[in-house]
């Protein structure tokens, strides 16, 4: 068992149980991982209602947005928000539903074999210095547990759902995140 891995779950910030989960294909090896970005209501980060969309408590009548999506079943294995907050909501071993349709090196179903991480933003807006500082030494760590997560594949939503999806955006400095994963730095700044 790894330091800091009890049954799937890193010692993170915030613990949150998301139902919205089942078990990967036997055969799955995790080796994807995935960043995508949201914020509820959109473009909003003064009221934080992903907790509620991935426990599938969303209240449509709080944002007209939210009718549109309150019926939805998603979850994300790890959610950053902008101070740096690191929530989980599946364990690692399992297969959240974040990726969707989707396909990479010539597989579909990318939610089987990989983990998905939610920074909180939108696609045209900065992401915050405390969520790179946050985002490293967790990559690093998930690199530790699946070491088939190699640099070729981390990836966006928008690379393996180009058609449905834009996230995380032309905001997010993918050059300075691969770097720095390069480099090792952040190593120590997280606890998981």
């Amino acid at each position: 068992m790894n330091e800091g891995l009890e049954n799937g779950w890193l010692d993170v910030h915030r613990r949150v149980e998301s139902p919205n989960y089942d078990y990967r294909p036997d055969s799955a090896q995790v080796s994807l991982l995935v960043i995508h970005n949201i914020s509820l209501p959109p473009n909003e980060f003064e009221e934080n209602y992903v907790d509620d969309f991935f426990t599938n408590c969303l209240n449509p009548s709080r944002h007209p947005f939210f009718e549109e999506i309150a019926h939805l079943r998603v979850s994300a294995h790890l959610y950053i928000d902008r101070k740096g907050t690191v929530t989980q909501y599946v364990p690692l071993y399992l297969r959240a539903w974040h990726a969707g349709e989707s396909r990479f090196d010539n597989r579909s179903c990318c939610n089987d074999f990989s983990v998905g991480i939610e920074l909180q933003g939108a696609d045209h807006i900065p992401y915050t210095e405390e969520q790179y500082s946050q985002l490293v030494p967790l990559t690093l760590r998930l690199q530790t547990i699946f070491p088939l997560i190699t640099l070729d594949r981390i990836v966006g939503h928008s690379d393996i759902s180009p058609d449905r999806k834009t996230d995380p955006g032309n905001s997010f400095d993918w050059q300075r995140y691969l770097t720095l994963i390069t480099c090792g730095a952040g190593e120590g700044l997280g606890d998981f």
